[in-house]
């Protein structure tokens, strides 16, 4: 959150006022102790001495306020889940546009064209299976994915074969996949995410979520069913996005998923499966977008944002009502401290990120001229429990340049790599927490980010390790300086 403030507030020749804190926003004990270092000089040119004030004033009223959980509470429980063309989305929208002009921030509702699907009935039950004792069946727990097509009313009922990747899918061949129900039982991986490479295994496994119904239909599959993606067990299936593939789509409880790949081992398994999802006529959505405009440089924008639609099965809280909240809370915070950005903040809060994208469509087709004066845009998508860190998509030679201008800036940088998979990984240590940063390389693109390690005073692997690697903790350093 600091490095959105610096990014605003950090514009050459900006007039900028000091910030008084009340005794409520006074810093306690516990975050002076998770102060950085003492600035050095090249630490004051990059952070002059008043704009380190005015972040910790912001770092201390945030800290002493309670306004995101507020708002997101309305957001999730007062207004509930918020699928695209629902009624609660379009509540959803009205509501952050009104409490931003509380704000005093010019706002608009900028319409989006978005897809209207709602789910129906959801059963399926395994009705022939090695060793079934005559007259009865096991159900199976599942929900629709968002995309699926519909069984017949009265359901359809088809043999089951499971496969783990797409590569086993191929090899299976038409002749053993036409006709039947497709089980992609690709598991998420909990180890890797407790190692914090959570989105890692996320990744592994969505993609047969997204494109596992196609690969399935194009083989003559009737169905295609995936182990629920996540962590979560319970017997609890997690929906998400698939994309139309003509034939219905599910997710099976990571339970579920277990129970059909071990009767498949033994023999023939035929489930009677039915979803009775509807696709209905696109509605009109809104991307929420509100400016507190700059006072140097008004034409300069930096958006920060998260998007408002949501699944229909929870509440959209963490997907992603929180980030909603975070972005208002970013003017909010500046406008509770009479703090005027030198450029100006967007406030967006995107429509349908879960079933398509239409709101950044719309967005980019309309502002496509303003994109040279569009700074940073900045989302937060990725939950909302103790923070990490951040990732930046940019282009590779933007990304290298980043690390290097905050080269100058810090004595006691270490070099060093922070995993296999990272390139250019780069190691500091505070007094209280140390952290982990690198540039992560992914089907093309780089990734700024930050791992936390555990609170440990500066240890001899921690020391710096090569003078190259000098560089300024990503939270305080400013992409746009």
């Amino acid at each position: 959150m600091q490095t959105v403030f610096a990014v605003m507030l950090a514009v050459p020749g900006v007039a900028q006022t000091p910030v008084a804190q009340t005794p409520a926003q006074a810093p306690t004990s516990a975050m002076a102790m998770m102060a950085g270092p003492q600035s050095s000089a090249a630490d004051l040119l990059n952070f002059p001495p008043l704009l380190l004030q005015q972040l910790s004033a912001i770092k201390a009223a945030a800290l002493n306020d309670d306004y995101a959980y507020r708002e997101v509470a309305h957001l999730t429980e007062n207004i509930g889940p918020r699928p695209t063309g629902s009624p609660q989305a379009q509540a959803a929208a009205e509501y952050v546009a009104g409490e931003l002009r509380k704000l005093g921030l010019e706002v608009r509702l900028q319409p989006v064209t978005v897809p209207h699907w709602v789910r129906g009935a959801e059963t399926a039950a395994l009705v022939e299976y090695a060793g079934m004792v005559p007259g009865t069946t096991q159900k199976i727990v599942l929900t629709a994915l968002g995309g699926s097509s519909s069984t017949p009313a009265d359901g359809l009922t088809a043999e089951v074969v499971a496969v783990n990747t797409f590569e086993e899918l191929q090899a299976l061949g038409r002749e053993k996949v036409a006709g039947k129900i497709v089980l992609f039982n690709e598991p998420f991986d909990k180890q890797k995410a407790a190692a914090g490479l959570a989105f890692m295994a996320y990744g592994e496994a969505v993609r047969y979520r997204g494109a596992g119904a196609k690969a399935a239909a194009d083989l003559g599959a009737v169905a295609a069913l995936v182990r629920s993606v996540g962590s979560a067990d319970y017997r609890l299936p997690h929906t998400g996005f698939s994309f139309p593939a003509g034939i219905p789509a599910a997710a099976v409880t990571a339970e579920d998923a277990d129970l059909i790949v071990h009767l498949a081992g033994e023999g023939k398994v035929r489930m009677h499966l039915t979803l009775t999802p509807q696709k209905l006529p696109d509605e009109t959505g809104y991307n929420v977008i509100a400016d507190l405009k700059g006072s140097e440089h008004p034409e300069q924008i930096v958006v920060v944002s998260g998007h408002l639609d949501s699944w229909d099965l929870g509440t959209g809280a963490i997907d992603d009502g929180a980030g909603v909240v975070m972005a208002m809370e970013t003017a909010e915070l500046l406008q509770r401290l009479h703090l005027r950005p030198g450029r100006t903040l967007r406030v967006i809060a995107w429509m349908d990120e879960e079933t398509g994208g239409s709101g950044s469509k719309a967005y980019s087709t309309e502002y496509v001229n303003d994109f040279p004066h569009h700074v940073a845009a900045i989302e937060s998508d990725a939950g909302a429990a103790h923070p990490l860190g951040f990732g930046v998509k940019a282009a590779p030679a933007a990304i290298e340049r980043a690390p290097a201008r905050a080269l100058r800036s810090h004595e006691h940088w270490g070099y060093g790599s922070a995993a296999d998979n990272l390139s250019a990984g780069r190691r500091y240590c505070r007094h209280v927490r140390c952290w982990s940063s690198g540039v992560w390389r992914d089907a093309g693109r780089a990734h700024l980010f930050q791992l936390p390690s555990h609170r440990r005073r500066h240890a001899g692997q921690d020391r710096p390790r090569g003078a190259a690697g000098k560089t300024l903790p990503l939270w305080r350093y400013s992409l746009m300086r």
